[in-house]
């Protein structure tokens, strides 16, 4: 099989047409964004991502999510409140909302993100953050259309290496792991929020689940095998938070929003989306009631 990387780093070239076609069919309203931002702005009353809800980045987490991550960066990274900043990478970054909300909200602890950069591998992903970020007039970030796996940055480029959700849809989470490694200065900070991508032990979740989450496009990894994928990648001061009371209750009032402006939801992303959308939320927040999944958020940094 034709594959994209580095030698010995490779991911299936067919892993860009999959998870476009998944995400195509979840959220095809993003690929007309002139029409579908008029629509959020109408619905909210703001522009922006904090006026859009995360509407333009309706991962399991959603902007819950980042503020993890950034009270994470906010505490600990180099270059924090009162420093000279940070230069900021998103692995699996989509259609960006994640990276963007993460940039404005660390701007408003006082943390400067000197460059930001979005790392996904497919294409239209990234022609679709980019006409977001323009129309934003953001500067000062840039959308790179790369495997995580071998992304076109220097060695020891970055301060900050963070994940919002897309370890699932790494099939190679340890290259990607030694990638983010390769990035970041020593000392540097990474962050990862993990939605649906850890299992407890060598169990798989439930047939169900796999209804909305298919195994071609969500990649499960065992707690060990992270763990010591962040050792052999070069990363030391490892820490998992256990997200899953966090989690259960993010998500149950996730559905709730969604139950409640489900009308105007549906008029933004069409019924089909809204209904997908809380199918895969529904799912999510059984495997974690269940203990099949475990969501976390982990911390390392680079030796």
């Amino acid at each position: 099989m034709p594959t994209t990387g580095v030698p010995g780093h490779e991911v299936p070239a067919e892993q860009g047409g999959v998870q476009y076609r998944y995400h195509r069919n979840l959220f095809p309203a993003l690929h007309d964004w002139d029409n579908t931002e008029r629509a959020i702005v109408g619905f909210t009353g703001e522009d922006g991502p904090s006026g859009l809800l995360g509407l333009d980045q309706m991962g399991h987490f959603g902007p819950q999510g980042c503020d993890l991550v950034v009270d994470t960066v906010v505490a600990t990274a180099d270059g924090g409140p009162g420093g000279d900043g940070v230069d900021l990478c998103e692995l699996g970054s989509g259609f960006g909302g994640a990276l963007r909300y993460t940039v404005d909200r660390l701007s408003s602890r006082q943390v400067t993100v000197r460059h930001a950069y979005g790392v996904d591998l497919v294409a239209e992903h990234c022609a679709v953050s980019r006409r977001i970020s323009r129309a934003q007039g953001r500067e000062g970030m840039t959308e790179i259309c790369a495997s995580a796996t071998a992304v076109p940055l220097p060695d020891a480029s970055l301060d900050v290496v963070v994940v919002t959700g897309s370890m699932p849809h790494f099939p190679r989470p340890g290259d990607v792991l030694r990638e983010a490694a390769r990035l970041l200065r020593p000392g540097g900070l990474l962050v990862l929020t993990e939605e649906v991508s850890l299992t407890p032990g060598g169990g798989t979740p439930s047939a169900a689940f796999r209804v909305t989450h298919p195994s071609e496009v969500f990649f499960t990894t065992p707690l060990a095998d992270r763990v010591r994928q962040l050792d052999q990648a070069g990363f030391a001061d490892v820490a998992r938070r256990d997200l899953t009371e966090w989690a259960v209750t993010l998500l149950a009032e996730r559905l709730k929003v969604i139950r409640i402006f489900r009308g105007s939801v549906a008029a933004i992303y069409g019924s089909a989306s809204v209904d997908l959308i809380r199918d895969t939320l529904m799912a999510a927040r059984d495997e974690y009631l269940a203990g099949r999944l475990l969501p976390a958020l982990f911390t390392a940094r680079r030796v």
